[in-house]
């Protein structure tokens, strides 16, 4: 029974530490690294980063300090601006920034459609300027053609 109890506390103990590693990493990657690399603070791979190594620090004693993530994210956007969120968010004019991908897709597959209904109602006919004219019956038309074609092997 006691192996049981002993057991069940190492579980609990063990999945604790990863929970507060879980929530380290999860508010690293909801912030974008200062230092010009482009990637989050959990993914910026510079050695001694001036930027990413403080924040990690950071965010370490905050979440000791019992913070949440909503928190310590509001204390670095306070600080930083909207620029070290690494994703928008939904309010003010950064709704556009997630709506405009959406929209240009709706716009593409409804001219893709537009476009394929016109082009299979046209039946994959030729437009009229495009056939070739019927042979004609005319002799006269078809001996000017004859000599025109011949002058011009000629010529060349």
């Amino acid at each position: 029974m006691r192996a049981l109890v002993l057991a069940a506390a190492l579980l609990l103990a063990a999945g604790a530490g990863a929970v507060h590693a879980a929530t380290q990493q999860e508010v690293e990657e909801a912030l974008t690294c200062q230092c010009g690399c482009g990637l989050t603070v959990h993914a910026c791979n510079h050695l001694q980063c001036p930027s990413g190594e403080p924040f990690k620090k950071e965010i370490g004693e905050r979440l000791r300090a019992g913070e949440d993530k909503d928190t310590i994210l509001a204390a670095f956007r306070t600080r930083y601006g909207e620029k070290v969120l690494s994703a928008p968010t939904f309010h003010g004019f950064n709704w556009f920034a997630w709506a405009t991908p959406f929209v240009a897709l709706a716009f593409g597959t409804v001219g893709v459609v537009f476009a394929a209904r016109r082009w299979r109602a046209g039946g994959g006919r030729q437009p009229e300027a495009a056939r070739p004219p019927e042979a004609s019956g005319d002799p006269a038309l078809r001996d000017r053609l004859a000599r025109e074609l011949a002058d011009f092997d000629r010529e060349t």
